[in-house]
């Protein structure tokens, strides 16, 4: 599944390429896990203004509203000045003035969904139970301190669930506690406080570096440029069951929480 790495990835690779662009044409496929909420044809001549990025969605601002979307577990987007004829797993084609942004989901789990605004309740639907965003200035430690405090839960488990940090799926979770020396399987109130911050600086590195290095691409992800990420060759421990590790030579531990695969190292992670 595409994390906040590839997400921003996946913005800053057209962000700035479609932003004023009108909409020509707008196509929808298949149904997705949401609709779109109104008819396609009710934006032709609308301008794109710009493209943020909130957890994993994408917010494709518009002069009327804005488009949430999200890629789900296997979604891409491309944008180029021209696209082939849509395959099966093309589910939606934007047309504007200034190229073609695709969406490619061959299990269709991905959303494209518009909302007049933020505020609005389609919106607040999508993002309101969203945690702080780990990479802006909003990301205070003492209020995480507070956040994982509130909770009894395993800390690799607090971090996916992303209400008290958004974006920290489970790649760059299992990073962020192995540079931390933080066991995934400890109950984040049990955290002090001098680890709860080198956990804090160390999600904001781990997330920092997979943006610098174009994300992770385990399986099918690419940029909207058809670019790969190279992440997972730096991983400290996700993906390296049975290997060494790169700072103790221990072998990398496996097992599951939450039906999601944890990989730590027994020795560096001791907290």
């Amino acid at each position: 599944m595409p994390e906040l790495p590839e997400v921003e990835v996946t913005r800053l690779s057209f962000a700035a390429r479609i932003t004023g662009a009108h909409i020509v044409s707008m196509r929808m496929g298949k149904p997705l896990r949401w609709p779109l909420g109104l008819e396609p044809q009710a934006l032709v001549s609308c301008q794109v203004t710009g493209v943020r990025r909130r957890g994993k969605y994408l917010l494709v601002d518009l002069e009327t509203g804005l488009l949430l979307i999200h890629l789900g577990m296997s979604g891409s987007l491309n944008f180029s000045e021209t696209q082939g004829s849509p395959g099966p797993h093309d589910h939606m084609d934007l047309v504007t003035t200034q190229g073609i942004l695709r969406l490619h989901d061959p299990r269709r789990f991905g959303a494209v969904v518009w909302a007049p605004s933020e505020q609005s309740p389609q919106a607040f639907k999508l993002l309101g139970h969203l945690g702080v965003e780990p990479l802006g200035a909003g990301f205070d430690l003492a209020a995480f301190q507070a956040g994982l405090k509130r909770r009894n839960s395993p800390i690799k488990q607090v971090l996916l669930a992303g209400d008290v940090v958004v974006g920290v799926g489970n790649i760059y979770a299992s990073e962020a506690l192995f540079l931390s020396g933080i066991r995934p399987t400890t109950k984040a109130a049990k955290l002090t406080k001098p680890r709860v911050a080198k956990l804090h600086q160390a999600i904001r590195e781990v997330l920092a570096l997979a943006v610098a290095k174009g994300g992770s691409s385990l399986r099918d992800f690419v940029s909207a440029e058809g670019k790969n990420g190279y992440f997972q060759l730096e991983a400290g421990v996700y993906g390296r069951a049975g290997l060494a590790c790169r700072v103790c030579t221990t072998p990398i531990k496996q097992i599951l929480q939450g039906q999601r695969s944890t990989f730590f190292c027994p020795v560096c992670q001791k907290y």
